[in-house]
């Protein structure tokens, strides 16, 4: 079979940060709060700060391996050539699963927000429309990315606003205790968190198709995760202030806001754009995963015909093949539990980035080896905080994409040297 072509350089750092806001504003800022307050107590700004932390690990040793080796695919590409295949290949079937099963979930969220009581049905055709955008090209996508990601902001911003302008929920009494907080339970809130912010690495996985990779993609990821982290921030303070203990018991604090603040206009509003959000992430989650499939496809470690290039210069099979998965699961699976199993995914993943980034030589680290070590001993941390039957079927998963491994492919396969 003849080499599949190069994906074309077309995005520049505007398109990028749009991608990687797209992606992380999406789901997570409209239901992860409530959760992550339940499980921090009063601590919830420290939660997310450790999230953040773990996050900017994670960005700072894909940012500087896609500098170093700017090609589609992520960590599955190169923790495939620093370490060797199957720990490629286990981040990159982490990464296929994990946010696949991301893909679902928030296409159902999508749903959810769009016509209550018709969630599944809305999902799936919000798949393939959003599938379909992909399938024109990532200059279309990054388009759209980008006025979607302009809406979001605004909008986020706009409820930080509302939020200053209410009283405070809770006034301190004698009566009221203060909520209490443990170690293990922030900790599990910035395991919770950590999915919200999940989403620069789709800048890497699109790394073959960015303009001058070595300054845009360290750029564009550092921008598009301190923007997120400044509107997080703000957020958890504000929603703590107007909330109160509320927080903590909400399914949809963003809405319960905005309710309390202009009533059912602002329910509305915040419907319409929890929509808009999950279009955003979905888009830009959808073309992740197509390149990891394209990547993967390239050294058969998925079927080869996936690597198949379109006229438009995409992976037009790669992004049917997600787009056929991602609607069966919102058509057939329960998807209560796809948060806490896409997270596990996603940590395997940036967890082989971060030892593929530790064995960087001098003159490719932007940051010392220890950053390496201290985000894959983190990943392993926030691993730990997931509900173990999520950890179990997440092992379960990579056993057979392991046995299936083994079976196509054999025991070691071939490392191709990235280009540089």
């Amino acid at each position: 079979m003849a080499p599949a072509r190069v994906l074309r350089r077309t995005l520049g750092t505007v398109d990028a940060v749009a991608i990687g806001l797209a992606a992380m504003l999406g789901a997570g800022v409209f239901s992860v709060f409530g959760p992550a307050a339940a499980a921090a107590g009063d601590a919830l700004v420290p939660a997310l700060a450790i999230a953040a932390v773990v996050a900017a690990l994670n960005a700072a040793a894909t940012a500087q391996l896609a500098a170093a080796s700017p090609v589609a695919g992520g960590a599955y590409a190169y923790g495939r050539e620093r370490l060797g295949p199957w720990p490629g290949f286990v981040a990159g079937w982490g990464f296929v699963i994990g946010k696949t099963a991301s893909c679902a979930a928030i296409a159902w969220t999508l749903g959810a927000h769009a016509l209550p009581g018709h969630e599944r049905w809305v999902a799936a055709v919000a798949v393939v429309v959003l599938a379909l955008v992909n399938l024109g090209g990532v200059t279309r996508t990054a388009r759209t990315a980008r006025v979607l990601a302009v809406l979001v902001v605004t909008a986020l911003l706009a409820v930080v606003v509302v939020g200053l302008g209410l009283p405070p929920a809770d006034v301190p009494s004698d009566d009221v205790p203060p909520a209490g907080w443990t170690a293990g339970g922030v900790l599990q809130a910035a395991g919770l968190l950590f999915f919200a912010f999940a989403g620069y690495a789709r800048v890497a996985t699109l790394g073959e198709e960015v303009r001058d990779p070595r300054r845009t993609i360290p750029r564009a990821v550092a921008l598009s995760l301190g923007v997120v982290l400044v509107i997080y921030a703000a957020l958890a303070l504000v929603l703590q202030r107007s909330l109160g203990a509320g927080l903590a018991t909400t399914t949809a604090p963003l809405t319960d806001l905005a309710e309390e603040a202009i009533g059912a206009p602002g329910t509305a509003a915040i419907r319409a754009v929890a929509v808009l959000a999950c279009a955003a992430s979905l888009l830009a989650l959808q073309a992740g995963v197509g390149r990891t499939a394209l990547a993967m496809a390239r050294e058969g470690d998925l079927p080869r015909p996936l690597a198949h290039l379109s006229s438009r210069g995409v992976p037009a099979r790669g992004e049917v093949a997600v787009a056929v998965v991602v609607t069966a699961a919102v058509l057939v699976v329960d998807l209560r539990g796809l948060v806490a199993f896409s997270s596990f995914g996603v940590l395997v993943y940036y967890g082989v980035a971060n030892l593929a980034a530790f064995t960087q030589p001098r003159e490719e680290r932007r940051l010392p080896r220890a950053f390496a070590v201290l985000g894959a001993l983190a990943c392993l941390a926030l691993v730990t905080t997931l509900p173990g039957e999520a950890v179990l079927v997440g092992l379960g998963v990579l056993a057979l994409g392991v046995v299936g491994r083994l079976l196509t492919v054999g025991t070691v396969g071939r490392v191709r040297r990235l280009p540089r």
